[in-house]
């Protein structure tokens, strides 16, 4: 595969074959990632992406999935996505689902003819970083998206077949802006009503401009106990239907998982064993990147 720079994908897509269509992310200005700093955004050519499935057709004997990186593969014109699409579906007649990263802002450049298009030809997932629901926090972090587009893109994607799997980060607002981020993130999740909802937990690289801004102690970052609590108001805020939630990324201080609302009570309980005894957190148990 004709890869460059560093690849990232969802966790989820572990036995995925990657195929990078974008370099980079089209936004690029999150102070918390550091993922593509060194990239200068741009597509891909047609003809490197198509002979990149070529190879992978002649090395692999079976794909049942296949992520479209990088960092927002959704943002390449339709015309383009729809010839990558059917040239899987003609090289990989066994592949059972496309996914890719999507920008709340590429989402909505798409029109719902459109996306429903993708998904006839293939393209059956959406991951979409909400991050947080607070507008203080968004634009702190400079998402580039407030709230009500993160709504309406959410939506959008809710409103057609395709499935959508959404991700926040606990600690994004520090100290200083958790409850905020937490009454908030529960609302525009509970908005949206995704299939898919992940939380993970604020790990700070030395490489981002997040890291300057608390080395000037303007964002303290959350104890794991704060962290915790944060997570249990989130989560007791939660209006949602069989939505499927996990908190077992590497960067989380302790693992959840269960369906939502059916197992609030469940995952609050848990939580709370926690919360009443601080000394089962062990901070270094999972944690690590």
């Amino acid at each position: 595969m004709d890869y460059e720079g560093s690849i990232y994908r969802p966790p989820s897509e572990g036995r995925s074959l990657i195929l990078q269509i974008t370099v980079g992310c089209s936004h690029n200005k999150c102070t918390f990632c550091s993922m593509y700093k060194d990239k200068c955004f741009r597509v891909k050519s047609l003809d490197r992406v198509l002979n990149d499935l070529e190879s992978a057709r002649n090395k692999y004997h079976s794909i049942r999935r296949i992520f479209l990186a990088d960092g927002d593969a959704l943002i390449l014109k339709s015309e383009l996505l729809f010839q990558i699409l059917e040239k899987i579906s003609v090289l990989f007649p066994e592949c059972e689902r496309v996914s890719a990263y999507a920008t709340p802002k590429a989402i909505l450049l798409k029109t719902p003819e459109v996306l429903e298009e993708l998904y006839n030809k293939g393209l059956k997932l959406l991951y979409m970083g909400i991050e947080s629901g607070s507008n203080e926090v968004l634009k702190k972090v400079k998402k580039g998206s407030d709230a009500k587009e993160i709504v309406e893109a959410g939506k959008k994607i809710m409103g057609t077949n395709l499935k959508l799997s959404v991700t926040l980060i606990s600690g994004l607002g520090g100290t200083e802006l958790w409850r905020k981020h937490a009454i908030s993130s529960a609302k525009v999740v509970s908005l949206i009503n995704p299939d898919y909802l992940s939380l993970l937990t604020l790990m700070v690289d030395p490489d981002t401009e997040i890291w300057q801004q608390i080395q000037k102690n303007e964002m303290t970052v959350m104890a794991p106990e704060e962290i915790l609590l944060e997570t249990y108001e989130f989560i007791k805020k939660l209006e949602l239907k069989s939505c499927i939630f996990r908190s077992n990324h590497a960067s989380n201080y302790i693992g959840l998982k269960g369906t939502l609302n059916q197992d609030k009570d469940k995952l609050l309980k848990e939580l709370k064993t926690y919360l009443d005894d601080h000394s089962l957190i062990d901070p270094n148990k999972y944690r690590s990147l």
